[in-house]
């Protein structure tokens, strides 16, 4: 990717939390991985703000790294596929269908990420969302994974799982700067995309989660769930804050018909 000059690990790195290491290896990339998606939640908010969504590597690092904002799965796997690049990871840019029902066939319009190390290829994907893996998994259904998700064969190619269901379908086709461009297209600006009509932001940790969908707020820790509902404009930058440190000025509004 011809954006190099624009990444500052030390800033990246600052910005998860971690230390960046000095060699490609799994616990690396599982450092790295586990490190990002706690730090940088997934979030929508862009959109209902009026803002486009950019992919070039200057903007995601203005946004993610230095504004601390998050974003969706092109935003912070475009970043996350740079920085693993730039620590020596092999990287190859994948497209998925987001879903769980095999005789759906949904749009094209999630990116992960086949990352390779000396055990073998994973799966890495650090925009899901909060029910997205928390560690990378491992392509080989065989193979010992670190949390609850798995790859397996699906319907027409391989498929992502949790412990309840298949989260998206996707092929190791390579896939480039231009198709997510597309697929970002559609998903940030089509009256269809649920993008440009429901606020979320979403955010993961080992052994839980909190999941922000207008205005309900889940919880999970320690296996137990805890539901807020939003109550008015105000108390959502007051969330957006304390449970995903999220700043944005008072008076900030998004565009969402329950507000």
């Amino acid at each position: 990717m011809p954006q190099g000059d624009a990444l500052d690990l030390a800033a990246y790195a600052r910005r998860i939390g971690v230390r960046l290491p000095t060699a490609p290896t799994l616990r690396a990339l599982e450092s790295l991985h586990e490190a990002h998606v706690q730090a940088v939640p997934f979030e929508n908010l862009d959109i209902l703000l009026g803002r486009p969504i950019r992919l070039d590597l200057a903007s995601l690092q203005a946004k993610l790294v230095t504004a601390r904002r998050g974003g969706y799965c092109f935003e912070q796997n475009t970043l996350f596929a740079a920085v693993l690049e730039a620590l020596g990871f092999p990287v190859t840019r994948l497209g998925a269908r987001v879903g769980s029902r095999p005789d759906a066939i949904t749009r094209r319009t999630h990116m992960a990420l086949l990352v390779e190390v000396p055990e073998g290829a994973f799966l890495a994907d650090v925009g899901f969302g909060g029910e997205g893996p928390v560690w990378p998994v491992p392509l080989d259904p065989a193979a010992p994974a670190k949390g609850e998700h798995r790859v397996a064969a699906g319907a027409e190619g391989l498929a992502l799982h949790d412990r309840e269901r298949s989260l998206y379908t996707f092929t190791l086709e390579r896939q480039y700067d231009v198709d997510f461009e597309v697929a970002n297209h559609f998903t940030a600006t089509h009256p269809d995309s649920h993008f440009t009509r429901k606020l979320t932001v979403q955010r993961a940790w080992p052994g839980g989660r909190a999941i922000l969908r207008d205005r309900e707020l889940v919880v999970r820790r320690d296996g137990r769930d805890e539901t807020t509902i939003v109550r008015d404009p105000e108390h959502l930058l007051a969330v957006l804050a304390t449970e995903f440190g999220l700043a944005f000025p008072p008076g900030t509004r998004f565009a969402m018909p329950d507000f």
